[in-house]
């Protein structure tokens, strides 16, 4: 009998289906010769500290480190999943053979190894290695099953990566928490967790300490085309009404007129940050939602292998592009238009020297029914998009450079134009991405007309007044990129492409990581923005050690770790380097200087103090814009002439009015309506059609109000 063993329970009852195992049995599906269970995600996880020695279950500052002889795995301690491995392991003593079917990836194979592990097996194993669930390729992959051998570096810098991350996290949090923690909390430290918060306290700081500045800039008006002073800007408006005095009685000239065309390349196929980093900025998703989204659709078969770093397809994939694309009937309007000719194999989509364990994220042959949630339909949408963008042909446009001068005054001005639209008409129904500078997209919008070098004549100059802007605030957007480039602002694709591996976190962990930091109080979200609070920036200025906060040193073990998985570099000697920081560290902190760090709820405390002292003021109501939706509770609301509504409204349809039954409610009574789903008991309706006079309002399971 061969044993599979999958991941999750959907992921088995798929395999089963496939193999003919389809005897329901306690824990497994039997059948055909085979025997299908699987596991909950972890069965197993490193042991606890006080499993090496009762010594270690206090904190106490001079046990640490704590650093265990060889590390040992445990069951996580649940019924069920004693229970489930009972199962598998009574079915690994019967079987001839095990084929691990986890998840394809290092998680997956930490996983499941861990388990067979701790089963004791000692049965061949194989594995199975597919990109998507769909029943052609469980088949194929059933076709040509590997040697476990093959995948044991993945492992291996699994392992590392988890023991890396418990020798840090529990010999740091515990020295931290003992040192700083005034005995009040606990001071949470971690590999991946830390650096990230510093890149946001860093970035918090340069706000705070941005002082903003006016400045002046000359600009003119030409044959109704505007034009910029090449000049540096003017720190003050006399020197600039002394500018315009010297244009009004100049005329202009022109110097040069350029027209170049270019080419846009198309757009990437999506890595899960790029999915993550799009669907944040087009609909306020979080990263660990959209992680979410991207699984449930894998699970449903509709796409591909979601827990990616790479935005290439592998060559063998190259014959099922067609048939992928006739199979999104949603999309036919777009895609007719790459059937009528074959779909180009172009170095920028198919490389197999890009492509590692798995490929980008593309549909399947599988098109999606119509019972997907909205955001799945949403997250869908954006991988089918993009997957068809990278097949049409780049968009061609053209970039016009005027110069001229006014006297001795430079000007310059620039226009861009799309000539053949390309993959831009895959978008082409898409509303247009809001600018974060609306002047200068204003500017490069204008149509510039023919001009003629050394033409001269009348102008109008103006003077324009501008306030310099601090460093913009990170949304989980710009946070994913800048753990994936360890810090770094990179644009350019190709480049961002090199810095992956020595970005910090993996892609599937960082949603996860930024979870936390929002769990601990580090972090805290303002509308899209991500604000460190006060403990998470006192945190990390009591952390002097750069090793444990900078975003390149973590950077650079995350490279190691990719090594280890590429057999290139020995998963002992990073343990090794790690217990060496480790100990450093604690010699450090031990016996340096201590200082406690405020905590957030204290900081409440305090407040709560003060205004128990004060008198009371008027509490302020939160702003509507602050406030979610509660039918999508995805976007957030905003506030009408005659009523309160979801911000996208066409879409999700959520509106209350101002005037209900005949009677107007006060803000905070609509607020009572919205957060609590209720308001305190009203009078004074006079439109009901039961004739109530008073009551409380209350919203239905379709969001209607209705007064009991």
């Amino acid at each position: 009998m061969k044993l599979c063993i999958a991941e999750k329970p959907s992921v088995a009852r798929d395999i089963a289906k496939v193999l003919g195992a389809t005897t329901p049995k306690q824990g497994y599906m039997e059948g055909n010769g085979y025997c299908v269970t699987w596991t909950f995600g972890h069965l197993c996880t490193l042991k606890e500290p006080h499993d090496y020695g009762p010594q270690f279950k206090s904190w106490n500052l001079f046990s640490l480190p704590i650093i265990p002889g060889s590390f040992g795995i445990k069951l996580i301690p649940n019924k069920g999943v004693e229970n489930q491995f009972k199962v598998i392991e009574r079915l690994v003593e019967e079987c001839d053979e095990v084929i691990n079917c986890g998840d394809a990836g290092q998680e997956g194979e930490l996983i499941q190894r861990w388990v067979l592990q701790k089963a004791k097996c000692n049965k061949p194993i194989q594995r199975l290695w597919i990109s998507s669930l769909t029943e052609e390729a469980i088949k194929e992959g059933f076709a040509t099953l590997k040697p476990a051998e093959d995948y044991k570096n993945l492992y291996l810098a699994g392992n590392a990566r988890a023991i890396g991350d418990w020798l840090l996290g529990i010999n740091a949090t515990r020295l931290f928490t003992k040192k700083f923690g005034g005995n009040k909390a606990v001071l949470s430290i971690g590999r991946v967790q830390t650096p990230t918060l510093a890149m946001l306290v860093q970035r918090q700081k340069e706000i705070d300490a941005f002082t903003t500045e006016e400045y002046w800039e000359l600009k003119t008006k030409y044959r109704d085309v505007i034009f910029n002073a090449a000049i540096d800007r003017l720190k003050t408006l006399e020197r600039a009404e002394k500018g315009l005095e010297y244009l009004k009685v100049n005329p202009f000239e022109i110097i040069s007129f350029e027209i170049k065309e270019g080419k846009e390349k198309n757009p990437r196929l999506f890595d899960l940050t790029g999915l993550q980093v799009e669907a944040n900025k087009k609909y306020g998703y979080s990263a660990e939602n959209t992680l979410n989204y991207i699984q449930s659709l894998y699970e449903k078969k509709h796409v591909t292998y979601p827990r990616v770093d790479t935005t290439y397809l592998s060559e063998s994939l190259y014959p099922k592009i067609g048939g992928i694309l006739q199979k999104m009937h949603f999309y036919q309007d777009l895609i007719a238009p790459l059937l009528e000719a074959p779909i180009p194999k172009s170095k920028a989509v198919f490389d197999d020297a890009k492509v590692t364990d798995h490929h980008a994220i593309i549909p399947t042959e599988v098109p999606p029914s119509q019972n997907l949630s909205r955001e799945e339909k949403l997250i869908y949408d954006l991988i089918a998009k993009r997957f068809i963008a990278v097949f049409y042909p780049e968009c061609k446009i053209s970039n016009t450079l005027v110069e001229g001068k006014v006297g001795t005054i430079p000007f310059k001005t620039s226009g861009r134009q799309i000539l053949e639209p390309g993959w831009r008409a895959v978008y082409a129904k898409e509303p247009k991405e809001e600018s974060t500078d609306k002047e200068k997209e204003k500017e490069e919008e204008q149509t510039i007309p023919e001009f003629t070098v050394g033409e001269t004549g009348p102008h109008d100059p103006m003077i324009h007044q501008g306030k310099t802007s601090p460093p913009k605030p990170y949304t989980e957007a710009t946070l994913l990129r800048a753990m994936e480039t360890a810090g770094r602002q990179v644009e350019d694709e190709e480049l961002r492409e090199l810095l992956k591996n020595n970005g910090i976190g993996r892609p599937s962990t960082r949603a996860n990581i930024i979870e936390t930091l929002f769990k601990r109080k580090y972090i805290e979200k303002k509308r899209k923005n991500l604000i460190a609070t006060q403990t998470g920036i006192q945190l990390i200025d009591t952390i002097e050690d750069e090793l444990l906060k900078s975003p390149e040193l973590t950077g650079e073990w995350e490279s190691k770790l990719r090594k280890i998985e590429k057999g290139e570099y020995e998963a002992n000697l990073f343990k090794e380097e790690l217990i060496q920081m480790v100990t450093e560290l604690t010699d450090k902190v031990v016996y340096g200087k201590g200082k406690v760090i405020t905590l957030q709820e204290e900081e409440k405390e305090e407040t709560k103090e003060k205004k128990k002292r004060e008198p009371a003021q008027k509490k302020e109501l939160q702003a509507w814009e602050d406030t979610k939706c509660p039918k999508c509770k995805e976007h957030n609301l905003i506030k009408g002439k005659t009523a309160v509504g979801c911000s996208d409204f066409k879409n999700c349809g959520f509106k209350i009015t101002f005037e209900i039954f005949g009677k107007k409610l006060s803000d905070k009574q609509l607020m009572d309506l919205v957060v609590k789903g209720k308001t305190s008991k009203l009078k004074g309706f006079t439109t009901h059609p039961e004739s109530l006079s008073e009551g409380v309002l209350s919203l239905t399971d379709d969001f209607q109000v209705q007064l009991s």
